[in-house]
């Protein structure tokens, strides 16, 4: 069934068959039909920053940046459904066309720019959600935001959101926002993880809950990076680190069509080179903090791998794009495959 719907939305651009997909996957939800035709995954109990997901196979930010369809991806069988990137003020984002499938490849590159509607509305729609499970909210700063008041936006999101969220994504390093990424690096990342921190703590005691903070880094950094972004997260506290964002790399879609727009790239080009992240990752935070893999996974071994490189937890992007839900329980079983070996 799913071949079929993809043939007919892949005949649409590539937002335009996003924004639909978005829309008929809420419709189902708040019918109740996806659990009815979406076969849902083992259950595999896995506890990770405190909290108890009912299989390691999540929903990656950017599909759903609204949270306009939340209780459809739940039903859908992830184990957990992360929204965003929200911005404290409603944004276009870049001009269209801003996202390009590359079929061949099983690839996407995107350059939306953070669109979204605001995080007040995305709050109004988690409010109306019936979604009970594990979900993460995935903040970031406007593009207007000078990148020396960047910390300014994030700590707006992170006081609105915080009372919603099961654990809350920090994204400082999409490469559609201009500077973003310099946030990963020296004084900036310690000035922005030491703020988040201390704000963290304070409504920890607010709200009697502490709401696990986890970053969200590129792939595009080098190992000796990585050495310092580690010691950085674990000195001020931070809970979890998400590998990775998208690439601005082009290597695996040279000669496609589309392959030399601006933006970032997901898809199956970026698999080797987030698993060696989440390598470098493991070795360095030798079990001091949890990895949440994302990044070219399109077949089940593929989350399996992950999990063996050193995860506790995989996310879907554009591999749910080309092969559906059927990709989630095929991962989930690929992973209960591993761990039983």
């Amino acid at each position: 069934m799913y071949t079929l719907i993809r043939k007919l939305l892949f005949k649409l651009s590539t937002e335009s068959s996003h924004d639909l997909s978005l829309e008929l996957i809420g419709t189902g939800g708040r019918l109740g039909l996806n659990r009815l035709i979406c076969k849902k995954p083992a259950k595999i109990l896995v506890s990770v920053m405190g909290l108890k997901f009912p299989n390691p196979v999540g929903l990656a930010a950017g599909l759903d940046k609204n949270g306009i369809a939340i209780d459809g991806f739940a039903q859908m069988g992830f184990g957990f459904v992360e929204i965003g990137t929200v911005t404290p003020r409603p944004q276009f984002g870049n001009p269209k066309s801003r996202m390009f499938r590359l079929q061949k490849a099983e690839a996407i590159i995107n350059r939306m720019g953070f669109n979204n509607l605001g995080v007040d509305y995305l709050l109004s729609r988690i409010r109306t959600a019936k979604y009970n499970g594990i979900l993460g909210i995935n903040i970031g700063k406007n593009f207007d935001t000078p990148i020396e008041r960047a910390i300014d936006d994030y700590l707006i999101c992170l006081n609105k959101v915080y009372s919603w969220a099961s654990y809350i994504t920090v994204n400082i390093s999409s490469p559609n926002t201009p500077s973003l990424s310099s946030l990963q690096f020296g004084d900036s990342l310690k000035r922005l993880l030491e703020a988040l921190s201390r704000r963290q703590e304070y409504l920890a005691v607010y709200y009697g809950k502490r709401v696990p903070l986890v970053i969200k880094i590129s792939p595009d950094i080098h190992d000796k990076e990585i050495v310092l972004i580690v010691q950085a997260l674990i000195n001020f506290g931070m809970d979890a680190v998400i590998s990775t964002n998208t690439t601005i790399s082009r290597v695996g879609v040279e000669g496609l069509r589309h392959g030399n727009e601006a933006g970032g790239l997901s898809g199956a080009p970026l698999r080797d080179k987030s698993t060696h992240i989440v390598k470098v990752l493991a070795a360095e935070l030798a079990g001091r903090l949890p990895i949440i893999a994302v990044g070219g996974i399109t077949e089940g071994k593929h989350a399996a791998e992950k999990i063996a490189a050193g995860a506790s937890l995989v996310q879907l992007y554009s591999g749910f794009v080309y092969k559906g839900p059927a990709l989630i329980r095929e991962s989930v079983e690929a992973i209960i495959a591993l761990l039983e070996r």
